[in-house]
């Protein structure tokens, strides 16, 4: 295919309820949605990068003026043989693997509609429905938080994430096991911790979790095989896998037993690919993390989440979870028992609908050769 025109848009979406984690409270959500054209199709994806370098490195204007001055030109007027071929050919960048992953993540949807197929499809997946599970933020209160999963429970979500950190942790654990017994349930630290808190991560041992998400630092695989060994829950990491090199050392290490493949993350669709296929040889079950995306990210993460090694509830909520109205036409929805059914009509399988688009924007730029 080649690439005729590609358009970057700057969004700002209001979420219907703020979202806190150890590193911050959100009450709206900037990103980036790339379109890519082709032959008269195009091809969506999302960037989803924070306001601020708080997540990983990147930020909404550092993602913007990667994908303008240096990533979008390299695929402009270019043939492109496929979107596995991408990966090569942004080698010379360095890191800023969310914008290079919602330029990779277009182009797999605008080759997903040429070849006329779902982007499940064009991927290899093969279910035809995906369990979803929940992400709840930090609450104000113990009452509040027992609240919240309660109403999601009765939802149908599959598996309850809980945010932890320091001072909001075992307590809020102990409260939820107490509440609702033996529920599929597991915390998210954020990095919050430090091997010095290895008695507070060890009590966290008691409650049975499925398991505990990227405890220690955003950057270390080290530290967290150290951990590992001194607990009997499985350590998922998160911040710390940026490709399968990363996902293969961690796995090695005895860093965890578990990893989050968050698409923007990793860099774009591709390598998520590769790390799945990694952690299947290895036995290393996986599941897909999520960044509180519109419907338009959201459709990626099902489409790589039907591929069979993702065992574990992902964070893919419905689209009600934080928009009172996404961008998407259908929006995603949720079945009683807690399961997204997979689109199999072609790439996204969901039509971004324009005028809810413009609704948010902030600005736009397009680019031809």
């Amino acid at each position: 295919m080649k690439i005729e025109q590609v358009t970057m848009r700057h969004l700002k979406m209001p979420l219907k309820s703020p979202f806190e984690t150890s590193f911050g409270r959100e009450v709206d959500r900037e990103f980036i949605l790339v379109e890519a054209y082709s032959q008269g199709l195009v091809g969506y994806a999302e960037v989803p990068v924070m306001a601020a370098p708080l997540y990983n490195e990147e930020t909404v204007e550092t993602a913007w003026h990667v994908l303008k001055d240096f990533l979008i030109p390299m695929v402009l007027g270019r043939e492109i043989d496929g979107p596995e071929t991408l990966p090569h050919l942004f080698r010379p960048i360095r890191r800023h693997n969310m914008a290079r992953s919602g330029l990779e993540g277009a182009i797999w949807d605008l080759y997903a509609r040429e070849k006329g197929i779902s982007l499940a499809q064009a991927l290899g997946g093969t279910k035809e429905r995906i369990a979803v599970g929940v992400s709840i933020g930090i609450q104000e209160n113990i009452p509040t938080l027992l609240k919240t999963v309660e109403g999601y429970l009765r939802e149908g979500y599959r598996r309850i994430k809980v945010k932890i950190k320091p001072g909001r942790d075992v307590e809020a654990v102990a409260a939820i096991r107490q509440a609702f017994g033996s529920i599929p349930l597991m915390a998210d630290a954020n990095s919050a911790y430090t091997l010095e808190d290895l008695p507070i991560l060890q009590e966290l041992d008691q409650f049975d979790l499925m398991m505990i998400e990227q405890p220690l630092a955003h950057d270390d695989i080290i530290d967290h095989a150290r951990l590992q060994a001194r607990l009997k829950t499985p350590i998922c990491l998160d911040e710390s896998i940026h490709s399968a090199a990363d996902a293969r050392k961690a796995i090695e290490l005895g860093s965890c037993r578990i990893i989050n493949i968050k698409i923007a993350r990793v860099g774009g669709l591709t390598e998520a690919r590769m790390i799945h296929d990694l952690c299947q040889e290895k036995g290393v079950p996986v599941w897909c993390g999520g960044m509180l995306e519109s419907g338009i990210g959201r459709a990626h993460n099902i489409a790589i989440t039907t591929l069979p090694n993702f065992t574990l509830p992902g964070d893919t909520s419905a689209s009600s979870r934080y928009w009172d109205q996404d961008i998407i036409e259908p929006e995603v929805t949720m079945t009683a028992d807690g399961y997204i059914e997979v689109p199999k009509t072609l790439g996204l399988g969901y039509r971004p609908v324009p005028e809810r688009i413009k609704r948010f924007q902030v600005r736009e730029a397009t680019f031809r050769p």
